[in-house]
């Protein structure tokens, strides 16, 4: 297991002030946002021979690329639907391109009349199809992260959502910090879906109990999220469990911590998470 950052916090910064700021870090893996006209990775504009500076630059440094990141939870809009697989596509093609495994995405929110569970199993096959048919061709996972708001919240969710859609090209980039404030357990899906876990998101949830004794649990502000070692998740039984199921893949810090800057949050969850790893 190995650490990394997900890319998107340093959006308007250019991809190599990125990669410096990594390897003077000391940070092996990058999660890189690859949403249109992104600064870190465009697929539409990737050419062979931006490929082959990519490449070049991660190499000087002793870096990966341990996902592409194409976050849009618009799929399930019919007005986006045709935008979203289209650009999928082409991730998928940059992935194969650059040797990256993994394309990392949202299930999409539930479609307007319609539960989660509904969307999942009468919506989402049909939207999935032509993405997880072009990932398996270029031997591209397809990686959901579990962002409670769109159809992928509970643990109920992804059961049916890996009934549905059995693709063995088609998981999650776990996030455990979104079951966690749930009161979810947060370490079932690794036991329940072991082959499914492409990716994973470090991320840590903070829960004020006597906030939320106060306010209850549709109230705000009795949790937050923040940088792994600031909250209440035990990452040594986290990555123990993920080690048990067999997984030895990257450790992605999701940095959304309001309370620290972006490079201090970074540097801490890194120091943090590397007794882990």
């Amino acid at each position: 297991m190995h650490v990394g950052i997900l890319t998107a916090p340093f959006g308007g910064e250019p991809f190599e002030t990125v990669l410096d700021f990594a390897e003077e870090a000391v940070i092996p893996a990058l999660e890189v946002v690859a949403q249109p006209g992104s600064k870190h990775i465009d697929p539409a504009k990737l050419t062979p021979t931006k490929v082959k500076k990519i490449q070049a630059m991660l190499d000087e440094r002793g870096l990966e690329i341990s996902s592409l990141a194409y976050y849009d939870a618009s799929l399930t809009d019919p007005k986006s639907t045709g935008k979203v697989q289209s650009h999928a596509r082409k991730c998928i093609d940059a992935a194969a391109a650059l040797g990256v495994p993994t394309l990392c995405m949202l299930a999409g929110f539930p479609a307007p009349g319609m539960s989660k569970i509904e969307t999942i199993k009468n919506v989402l096959p049909k939207l999935f199809r032509p993405i997880l048919t072009h990932a398996r061709a270029k031997k591209i996972n397809i990686a959901l992260e579990n962002w409670f708001a769109t159809c992928l919240q509970g643990i109920d969710t992804f059961e049916c959502l890996f009934e549905t859609i059995p693709d063995k090209n088609f998981g999650l980039n776990y996030d455990p910090s979104h079951l966690y404030h749930q009161e979810c357990d947060h370490l079932l899906p690794i036991a329940m879906f072991p082959n499914r876990i492409f990716h994973t998101h470090a991320k840590d949830t903070l829960v004020d109990k006597a906030k939320r004794a106060k306010v209850g649990v549709y109230g705000a502000g009795w949790w937050r999220y923040v940088i792994p070692g600031f909250g209440n998740i035990d990452w040594g039984e986290y990555t123990t469990h993920l080690r048990i199921a067999g997984y030895d893949g990257v450790l992605s810090i999701e940095h959304e911590d309001a309370t620290q800057t972006l490079e201090e949050g970074f540097l801490r969850g890194a120091s943090y998470l590397e007794q882990f790893c």
